[in-house]
């Protein structure tokens, strides 16, 4: 197969959509109610954190001061979105309203900025070869549907229907085709700011998980069933990820 823009621009599209495959599990479960909210937190955290955890090990191995400095960033983006969105009364995410909806946005906005990261690695591993960046591919695609899961938890639990829940698990991946492209064909200058864009990322979601996902875990379960769930959450993800070669 011919590497060229549109081929990475197709296969990072696919990626793409491999998010929305997260929110399948609650097809059988279409309106759960609010008292597991605590365990969906929790197993949401314990997903984010544990794909910090390979961005940070990736981004470490290219370039450790600019990891640092993305990840200062992310964390200060995110806690000033999280500022300006309690000013304003009126925030609503497909069906959602008020602070259901501002939680929402802030993990979508988490997740859109991790994408950005992903998407320049498509790019980049296609510039170092085609084996390379269909492997890549394949483990972002895979990787993807965790990730998907991620956003699901913390929307269809506040009332979000499954399928806005993919949607807007696919479009918080959008940014992968988006940016892979560029990246792809501009080879050196984006593998120079990939460490801080994966830092940026990790940072960001690790600030989600501590602000909001685990606050209101507690405010509705034990705190042993969150650490339960936590703790099952990030091993799955670890392994899962151990397994496709990402840390």
């Amino acid at each position: 197969m011919p590497v060229n823009a549109w081929t990475v621009a197709l296969l990072a599209l696919g990626t793409a959509l491999a998010t929305g495959l997260g929110a399948l599990p609650f097809l059988a479960a279409r309106h759960p109610s609010r008292s597991w909210l605590a365990r969906a937190n929790a197993a949401a955290a314990g997903f984010m954190v544990a794909a910090s955890v390979a961005l940070l090990n990736e981004g470490v191995a290219k370039n450790a001061w600019r990891v640092s400095v993305g990840a200062v960033a992310g964390v200060a983006v995110i806690a000033l979105t999280r500022r300006l969105l309690r000013r304003r009364q009126h925030v609503h995410v497909g069906s959602l309203r008020g602070v259901d909806a501002r939680k929402a946005f802030v993990i979508i906005a988490v997740m859109t900025a991790h994408s950005f990261a992903e998407g320049v690695g498509v790019g980049v591993a296609f510039g170092g070869g085609e084996t390379l960046g269909l492997f890549i591919t394949v483990a972002i695609a895979v990787h993807n549907i965790p990730e998907g899961l991620a956003i699901s938890l913390v929307l269809v639990p506040r009332g979000a229907s499954v399928l806005s829940a993919a949607a807007w698990s696919v479009f918080s991946s959008l940014p992968q085709p988006l940016i892979a492209v560029p990246a792809f064909l501009f080879v050196e200058t984006f593998a120079a700011v990939l460490p801080v864009g994966l830092g940026f990322a990790a940072g960001a979601m690790v600030w989600m998980v501590v602000s909001e996902l685990l606050p209101e875990a507690r405010a509705h379960g034990s705190r042993r069933e969150i650490l339960a769930w936590g703790i099952l959450a990030f091993a799955v993800m670890m392994a899962f990820q151990a397994a496709l070669g990402t840390v």
